[in-house]
């Protein structure tokens, strides 16, 4: 076997499973084509194929010189667009200079006219010259303007799709002294055997906190109880606030073959549609784009989708819980979740292993279960 083909083979594996494909990788002696969002496995990758929007792009190496590359296209891409928005001012100004010329013009003629002391047949040659010559400066002067316009559409439309989607989550009013969680001394089980524990933990202002483990080690069941979803073996667990939220991976709260408009409607049955439409909006789900169904919707539109639910209330959550949030998602989406989530001043509590992700929103301490 000369070429190996891998499918995002790191999706849902533990840090041993992860270690297990690395050195897969490295020892490897034939070609590797490898489907991947994975950002420390591209890093070891000779040539990126990038498929987006506007075409397939080749870059050469890995990770750090494709981010390098494609930092440099979208300062081309603003750059293009800035230029393209001054010609067009500057086409549009060129434009009312002439207006305003040919203006003076027409009235300095009605007053030769109004004294009448010019032969009438001198003075209709003349205006005959004066709007032909109007007439061609103003035909060229509209094809300037709208091949302008026309290049500020084309530069706006790339940039748009170069440049990364943002949000900015709303952020609650978290003094660092103050105490959102305690856990002391808990040990949980499933099946007669238990997963982990004697477990303490206190979570404090907007602290940032990763849970690692193997598969199994009971990392989704320690957010149940924090969540209060289920009951410690022992030991007991104290919230100290009710705006906590999560996201998982799979954004399991929706129904799939409803619209997501109508997914929130059941979620928060509080909120009207305006206000509904209003939330949605913000995570870029406007107009016709809210009457999707959810599993018609992109790992990207989940994600955000996701947020929208959590982040809708009428106070902004102050403890988020992540459960393998970046599994599923391409890079953009990925790296859309990593800039809202360092903006934003609540504290955090993720399960993951994509060590990146975890250093982009700035976690402080790890837990390993």
């Amino acid at each position: 076997m000369d070429l190996l083909l891998l499918d995002e083979p790191t999706n849902n594996l533990d840090a041993a499973g992860r270690a297990a494909i690395d050195d897969l990788i490295r020892a490897w002696p034939g070609g590797l084509l490898i489907a991947s969002h994975d950002r420390a496995l591209l890093e070891q990758a000779d040539r990126i194929v990038e498929l987006s929007p506007i075409g397939c792009t080749v870059f050469g190496g890995g990770w750090s010189e494709f981010a390098e590359a494609r930092s440099a296209a979208r300062a081309r891409a603003a750059a293009e667009a800035e230029r393209a928005a001054n010609t067009l001012k500057a086409t549009e100004r060129k434009l009312q200079q002439a207006r305003e010329k040919q203006e003076k013009s027409d009235s300095r003629g009605r007053a030769v006219r109004t004294r009448g002391d010019q032969p009438k047949m001198l003075l209709d040659k003349r205006q005959e010259r004066a709007e032909q010559t109007a007439g061609r400066g103003s035909d060229l002067a509209h094809r300037q303007l709208g091949a302008a316009s026309d290049a500020v559409a084309a530069a706006s439309a790339r940039l748009e799709i170069v440049t990364p989607l943002s949000i900015d989550l709303p952020s609650p009013d978290l003094p660092s002294s103050r105490q959102l969680l305690k856990l002391e001394d808990v040990c949980a089980g499933f099946g007669g055997r238990t997963l982990f524990g004697p477990l303490s933990l206190e979570v404090r202002g907007p602290q940032r906190i990763a849970i690692k483990g193997a598969n199994g080690s009971g990392k989704s069941t320690l957010l149940n109880l924090i969540r209060g979803r289920i009951a410690p073996a022992s030991g007991t667990v104290t919230r100290l606030t009710r705006r906590i939220a999560i996201l998982d991976q799979h954004v399991a709260v929706f129904d799939p073959n409803t619209s997501l408009l109508e997914n929130v409607r059941a979620l928060l049955p509080a909120l009207n549609e305006n206000d509904i439409r209003a939330r949605l909006a913000r995570f870029a789900f406007r107009g016709e784009a809210a009457l999707q169904p959810v599993g018609t919707l992109s790992g990207g539109e989940r994600l955000r989708a996701g947020l929208a639910v959590a982040f809708a209330g009428g106070e902004p959550p102050e403890l988020f819980l992540l459960d393998e949030p970046t599994n599923h998602l391409d890079i953009e989406s990925v790296e859309l979740l990593e800039a809202a989530l360092k903006a934003w001043t609540g504290a955090i509590i993720v399960i993951s292993h994509d060590t990146a992700f975890l250093n982009a929103i700035g976690v402080q301490n790890v837990i390993t279960l």
